[in-house]
C-alpha cells in the first residue's frame, strides 16, 4: 500500500533507556478518519511510543529513538511538542493541561488568540491589538458543539466537574487548524459511565470529520465499541495489529497479558483456607496517583497473596495506607484485632513490616552502611540494637554487626562486608537489604511492594526465591504487590486484581491469560457474567 494512504506511519521504532530496551521494532500505521486503539499492560511501551510521536524532551535527552516517522508519506523529525503540533498532531492528556482561573474560551484559544486592531495598535504597532472575544467565543462554541458539550463558553475552569474538563481538553485540540491526528491517552479513566459514553460518541464525530485518532486504553469494551483497528504491545514489542472485526475481547485480553510463567511455587492449588491474618473492609487511601476507593480483602495466615492491576488503579496505595504512610480510612484487623490507621507505629506494633516500592527514596539510607540500614527501622520503632545509659542511648555496634552478618548470609547479600555503603550495591542486593531491614522487626506479616522493580532478571529470581523461603521456613504471611503479573503468578497462591480502587476479583495463578486480562481491564464480570472467589 502506498504511503499516501496513511496520515501516520511509525516504522521499526525502538528505544533504549540506560541500556534497557523499552521498545523494539514497533510499527504502527494510521489512516485519516481511523480510530486506532493501542492496548498493553503497564510497561508495554504505549507511553514511550506516544512520547516519541509527540516529541517529548525525555526522548531526546536520553539518546533519541530508532526507526522513522512519516506524516502523509514524508519522513519527519519530531524533536519537540511544538514540532509535533506544527505537523497537526494533538494530544488529550490524562493529566489536564488547563488553567483553572481562565474561562473555557481562554483555555481553548490559548496561544492562538484572535485579535482586532484598535487605536493604540494603529499608532504603536500590532502588539497592542485587542482580543476579539466575540470571535474567540464563536470558535469555542463551535468546538464545544462538535463534541456535544452543553456549557457556556465563558464559564471558568475552576470548580468544573472532571468530566467537563476532559471535554474542554478535546475541544481545544479540535479547534486547532490543520489537525490531522489526536492522541487520546486513557481519556475515560476519570469519567463516569455516562460521560465515557458521551466521549466515545464525540470521538466518532471527530473521526468522521477526517481526523485520525490514536486511542490509548485498557478498557476492552470501549475498544470493541469504537476502534476500527487495534495494536497490542507487550514488553516493548508489537504482538499484533488486527481489525476489530477479526477479534474479540477474550483474544485481546490474552494477547495483552499472555506470556510464559516460570513457577517457583508448584503446589499453590493445595493451599487450604486457614486463620485470617489480615481483614480489610472499606479501605480508602489518599495517596497521589493511587485510586483506593473501597477495598475489601481477607488474607489467610501463612499464604503468599499477590495484589496486581494496572497503574493508578490502587494496588500500590493499599500497603502504603495500611502502614500509615498516607491518610487512610476503613477497617483493618490483624489476627482479629483492629488496627489504627494513619499510624505507622501502630502498624509495626501489630507485627507488620513493609518493603517499599521506592527502595532508593524511602527504603534505604544510601550513604550509610549495610549494617546500619538493616538495623535502622528496628532501632526507630522497637529501640532494638541500643544500649540504654540512663536517659541516653547509644548504638550497640556488636549486636548490629552480629545481626547484619547473619542476614547477609541468610539472604546471600553480595557485598564486601557489613560496612559497605548501600549505594554501592547492585539493585538486587539493595532490595535484599530492604528485606533484611523488614525482617529485623520479626514481623508476622510482610508487605512487599514492587520487589523486583529496576533489577536484572537474575536478581529478580533471587528476590522472589527469598520471599518463598521466608514463607516456607518461617511461616510468614506475605502480601506482594507487583506490576509484573508473571512474577505474581510464579510465587502467589492467590492474586487479587485491583481495578477502579476496588478488588475486581481474586484468581488462582493458574487462571487463564484471558481472565487476568479481562479482570485488569475491569471487564471480567461484563464478559464472563460470573463472580470470582
Amino acid at each position: 500500500m502506498e504511503h499516501d494512504n496513511y496520515v501516520l506511519e511509525m516504522k521499526n521504532i525502538g528505544k533504549l533507556y540506560s541500556g534497557n530496551r523499552v521498545l523494539k521494532d514497533v510499527t504502527l500505521r494510521l489512516r485519516p478518519g481511523e480510530i486506532h486503539a493501542v492496548l498493553g499492560e503497564n510497561g508495554a511501551g504505549k507511553s514511550t511510543l506516544m512520547n516519541i510521536l509527540f516529541g517529548m524532551p525525555v526522548i531526546h535527552t536520553t539518546g533519541g529513538h530508532e526507526g522513522e516517522i512519516l506524516i502523509d508519506g514524508k519522513v519527519v523529525a519530531i524533536d519537540s511538542p511544538f514540532e509535533s503540533m506544527k505537523l497537526g498532531i494533538g494530544m488529550v492528556h490524562q493529566e489536564f493541561m488547563l488553567i483553572p482561573g481562565f474561562t473555557i474560551t481562554e483555555n481553548i484559544k490559548i496561544n492562538r488568540e484572535i485579535t482586532r486592531p484598535n487605536i493604540a495598535s494603529r499608532i504603536f504597532g500590532p502588539a497592542l491589538k485587542s482580543l476579539d472575544m466575540e470571535a474567540m467565543d464563536s470558535d469555542a462554541r463551535k468546538a464545544l458543539d462538535t463534541i456535544g458539550l452543553n456549557i457556556e463558553e465563558w464559564t471558568k475552569i475552576a470548580g468544573m466537574p472532571v468530566g467537563y474538563m476532559q471535554f474542554v481538553e478535546i475541544a481545544r485540540e479540535i479547534d486547532k487548524a490543520d489537525m490531522k491526528i489526536i492522541v487520546f491517552d486513557e481519556p475515560t479513566a476519570v469519567l463516569t459511565e455516562s460521560e465515557a459514553d458521551a466521549l466515545l460518541k464525540a470521538m466518532k464525530v471527530i473521526a468522521d470529520s477526517g481526523i485520525a485518532i490514536l486511542f490509548i486504553t485498557h478498557r476492552l469494551d470501549e475498544v470493541m465499541t469504537i476502534a476500527d483497528n487495534i495494536t497490542v504491545l507487550r514488553d516493548g514489542e508489537l504482538v499484533r495489529t488486527l481489525a476489530k472485526t477479526e477479534t474479540n475481547a477474550f483474544q485481546l485480553a490474552e494477547l495483552m497479558v499472555g506470556r510464559k510463567v516460570e513457577k517457583i511455587v508448584q503446589d499453590s492449588s493445595s493451599m487450604t483456607k486457614s486463620e485470617i491474618a489480615v481483614s480489610i473492609r472499606g479501605l480508602k487511601v489518599l495517596m497521589p496517583g493511587e485510586n483506593v476507593r473501597q477495598v475489601d480483602l481477607d488474607v489467610f495466615a501463612g499464604e503468599i497473596i499477590g495484589i496486581g492491576g494496572l497503574g493508578g488503579q490502587g494496588k500500590i496505595g493499599i500497603a502504603n495506607g495500611i502502614m500509615g504512610l498516607y491518610p487512610a480510612a476503613g477497617q483493618v484487623s490483624i489476627f482479629g484485632k483492629p488496627l489504627a490507621l494513619s499510624d505507622t507505629k501502630a502498624a509495626y506494633e501489630a507485627g507488620l513490616a513493609f518493603v517499599s516500592e521506592d527502595r532508593r527514596g524511602v527504603g534505604l539510607l544510601l550513604d550509610s552502611s549495610i549494617e546500619i540500614n538493616i538495623a535502622f527501622t528496628a532501632m526507630q520503632m522497637r529501640n532494638s540494637f541500643l544500649h540504654r545509659l540512663g536517659p541516653f542511648s547509644q548504638l550497640a555496634y556488636g549486636k548490629i554487626r552480629k545481626h547484619a552478618l547473619k542476614k547477609i548470609a541468610d539472604l546471600d547479600i553480595r557485598c564486601t562486608g557489613p560496612m559497605q555503603l548501600t549505594r554501592r550495591l547492585s539493585g538486587g542486593n539493595q532490595q535484599k537489604v530492604c528485606i533484611a531491614r523488614a525482617l529485623a522487626l520479626d514481623p508476622k506479616i510482610l508487605f512487599v511492594s514492587e520487589p523486583t522493580r529496576g533489577i536484572d532478571v537474575g536478581a529478580k529470581k533471587i528476590v522472589l526465591e527469598t520471599l518463598v523461603k521466608l514463607n516456607r521456613e518461617l511461616g510468614m504471611t506475605i502480601i506482594m504487590t507487583s506490576s509484573e503479573l508473571a512474577e505474581l503468578r510464579s510465587i502467589c497462591q492467590r492474586i487479587a486484581i485491583i481495578c477502579g480502587g476496588r478488588v475486581e476479583g481474586i484468581l488462582s495463578p493458574d487462571a487463564s491469560d484471558v481472565d487476568f486480562g479481562l479482570m485488569m481491564a475491569g471487564d471480567y464480570h461484563k464478559f464472563r457474567g460470573k463472580e470470582v472467589v
